[in-house]
């Protein structure tokens, strides 16, 4: 799933994509590096701002989600509130990831209604709120819990079993101390007996672990990614689509999860990096020709 965002104040790529035909610019990228989904977001999670009026969410994300359905992508909506979740589905969104813990049941009602999936998160903080110090007995044992319930709500609702994911909401509503020990034991929560969807991309968990700003947190990214999948999360939300489609790659490969041809070869144009060609030097097939 690859992170789409159509706000100007993104805690890792404020400003990026300010307009229409450069947000659909980058979706477009983003499925050319391998995205199977893109997660197309109108207000970000920073809480030092207040929420965005729906009005003005719809607006950044239903032309949005027309644009790049109509190339054929599969798109979810990042949001919270049923308005811009039904005006989404509208555009051709077919997933709702719902970030607040369900914290409107509408948001299921509309999924159930229009045949859409989604994502249950947990959080103990409303939307745009950071928790200080939170305190957990067992954060694993609250996350639990809490989705649990959710899910039961969005049963209730009558969204389908086999259209509903989980999401532990790592960083929502934690430090990064229990954020580490919550994905330390992702593994516990197959007991839900629902997919995990995986969100930690440039996470606060990374930043504090590595000591690096948002766009620094690749390696750590990916770190949390290969943890995650070995503990069987099924989707992976990232900012770095194609490092992260390689990063797996690679990983099946060696594992045996993904067969290797046995006249496997590199490209001979993939070999090595071309050597910089000096100003009114001929390049070497001018030179031959």
């Amino acid at each position: 799933m690859g992170i789409l965002n159509a706000t100007p104040d993104s805690f890792s790529d404020p400003g990026a994509g300010r307009d229409l035909p450069g947000r659909v610019a980058r979706g477009l990228k983003l499925l050319g590096e391998g995205a199977d989904m893109l997660d197309v977001g109108g207000e970000s999670g920073v809480t030092n701002r207040p929420p965005v009026d729906a009005q003005e969410e719809i607006e950044r994300v239903a032309p949005l989600i027309a644009s790049l359905t109509a190339h054929r992508a599969v798109v979810s909506v990042d949001t919270y509130k049923p308005a811009v979740a039904q005006a989404a589905l509208d555009a051709g969104a077919v997933l709702v990831n719902d970030p607040s813990g369900l914290i409107d049941p509408d948001v299921a009602a509309l999924c159930a209604a229009s045949g859409a999936a989604l994502v249950v998160t947990h959080t103990r903080a409303r939307p745009k709120q950071k928790l200080v110090r939170p305190r957990y007995g067992d954060v694993v044992e609250d996350v639990k819990r809490l989705l649990a319930e959710r899910l039961e709500v969005a049963l209730a609702a009558g969204v389908p079993a086999d259209r509903l994911l989980v999401c532990p909401g790592p960083d929502l509503g934690k430090d990064p101390a229990q954020t580490i020990e919550l994905l330390r034991r992702l593994d516990e929560l197959h007991t839900l007996g629902f997919p995990i969807l995986l969100a930690v991309s440039r996470k606060d968990f990374v930043g504090a672990l590595t000591a690096r700003p948002p766009q620094a947190r690749l390696a750590g990214t990916l770190a949390a990614v290969g943890h995650g999948t070995d503990r069987g999360a099924q989707v992976v939300r990232v900012h770095d689509v194609a490092a992260t489609r390689d990063f797996l790659a690679v990983r099946g490969a060696l594992r045996s999860a993904l067969p290797v041809p046995a006249d496997l070869a590199l490209a001979e144009d993939l070999r090595r990096e071309p050597l910089p060609q000096e100003e009114g030097q001929a390049s070497p097939k001018e030179a031959v020709a």
